[in-house]
């Protein structure tokens, strides 16, 4: 496993889908997993510290975990399969630490780990098939992509957040 952390939120500049990005410690292997606008906008709220009126999916799946006495302890990016990823969401009871592993979509186990504030795995496997390199040879693609994703901001998202 291959410890990750979120490098941001964006979009896919050829056809707008937003992508959510990890990175390696050493910022040299990156992973872009395209997910669906209204995971982004909650990835992107929780970024944001905006706390809606009344509590979103991953917020009460969050308070679920807690009020059962366990917690997250990690996620993992675990299979990528005909390009569609597949994450864990790893719980562990307080009581009997008993480990729990979850089947999840990474862009619903990125917002409850966001939440969580745990850290992010991706399996060797994944990271084989999928990554992008930081590489001398590709440093003016590698520079672009980094800057769009570095000046991404979550209010970006805003419109697609029901702020009711």
């Amino acid at each position: 496993m291959v410890e990750m952390q979120l490098g941001g939120l964006g979009f896919d500049p050829k056809n707008m889908s937003p992508i959510v990005l990890l990175k390696d410690q050493e910022e040299r292997n990156f992973l872009p997993i395209w997910i669906g606008m209204f995971e982004a906008a909650a990835i992107a709220m929780e970024l944001q510290d905006f706390t809606p009126p009344r509590p979103m999916t991953h917020d009460v799946i969050t308070k679920i975990i807690t009020e059962l006495k366990a917690k997250v302890t990690k996620i993992i990016i675990s299979e990528i399969i005909d390009n569609t990823f597949y994450a864990i969401v790893e719980i562990q009871s307080e009581k009997d630490e008993n480990i729990i592993k979850l089947d999840c979509r990474p862009s619903d186990a990125i917002a409850i780990g966001v939440r969580s504030k745990v850290p992010f795995y991706v399996s060797e496997s994944v990271m084989l098939k999928a990554k992008m390199v930081n590489s001398e040879k590709d440093e003016e693609e590698t520079k672009k992509f980094k800057n769009f994703v570095e000046n991404i901001k979550p209010e970006d998202f805003s419109k697609y957040i029901d702020k009711r």
